[in-house]
């Protein structure tokens, strides 16, 4: 009797750490993904809400630091360079720290996003972008913070803040042209030497057209002119032993086998040389 009294105690005890009362979070954390021209850009935060306080100037002081918004980091991500009010922000993930004031605010992008909060200590050098921007007075009070992306462009958008009766916004711009003329420029040139080369060797693992592999293949060799990698020679000669020409296929191995011992592709020397050895190279 003593023992199972035990045991069901033991049970109610485990039942009890293992419990977890779920409820929602006073500030709910968001994630916005959005393209802006050719750049991914994605925004998390958390969202607290008025609850019938006074907020800037009173909840949020004006002219102190803060953190823009609740609890971790404010962060943003980009995944090409921008430019806010001039200034070049490299690819990467950013803290959103914010210095509200009545008619303006300061809006700084801190290269550090892993604080809870403010960073314990403020360092200058981490600071990566900061603009200034006005104060613009809604007519509406919105409850709950929030974060937008406005003014969409194929070049640029706004990272809107919303709060109380508050907006401000911070307009970033992305190298939309300089992408869209790279990849007009690849494309008008034709493919290049890897997209011959993959197709080449898909043809090759997959038992398709050899010929047209061939033609593939030299042609990537072509394109590579006088410095073609050794595992691209590889690939040549075992293609061209595929489409029986013999020939061609020790020639590509010999030169794969030279890269590969300049490069000290142990692996490459032997599947070269194992190659020659079947094709009957002298």
């Amino acid at each position: 009797m003593r023992k199972l009294l035990f045991m069901l105690l033991a049970f109610a005890t485990v039942c009890t750490v293992n419990a977890q009362v779920k409820t929602p979070q006073p500030s709910p954390f968001s994630k916005i993904e959005q393209k802006v021209g050719l750049t991914d850009v994605t925004l998390e935060y958390s969202r607290p809400s008025m609850r019938d306080r006074a907020i800037f100037g009173n909840l949020v002081p004006y002219g102190k630091l803060w953190r823009t918004g609740a609890n971790a980091n404010t962060k943003i991500t980009f995944s090409d360079a921008v430019v806010i009010s001039g200034q070049t922000l490299k690819a990467g993930t950013y803290a959103i720290f914010t210095k509200p004031n009545e008619k303006s605010w300061e809006v700084i992008f801190y290269a550090d996003a892993d604080n809870w909060g403010t960073p314990k200590t403020w360092d200058d050098t981490k600071v990566a972008a900061k603009a200034t921007v006005d104060v613009i007075k809604m007519p509406v009070k919105i409850e709950t913070f929030t974060m937008t992306f406005d003014d969409l462009t194929n070049k640029s958008a706004a990272l809107g803040i919303l709060w109380e009766d508050v907006y401000v916004g911070v307009t970033f711009e992305v190298p939309t042209d300089k992408g869209v003329s790279a990849s007009i420029e690849s494309v008008m040139n034709g493919p290049g030497a890897r997209d011959y080369f993959s197709a080449a060797v898909y043809y090759l693992q997959e038992g398709k057209d050899i010929n047209k592999a061939k033609t593939w293949i030299d042609k990537a060799i072509e394109i590579s002119k006088d410095n073609p990698p050794f595992w691209m020679l590889r690939q040549q000669s075992l293609i061209h032993a595929k489409a029986g020409d013999k020939k061609g296929a020790i020639a590509a191995a010999k030169k794969s086998l030279a890269g590969a011992e300049k490069a000290g592709n142990a692996d490459y020397v032997k599947m070269n040389k194992d190659s020659l050895k079947e094709w009957g190279a002298k």
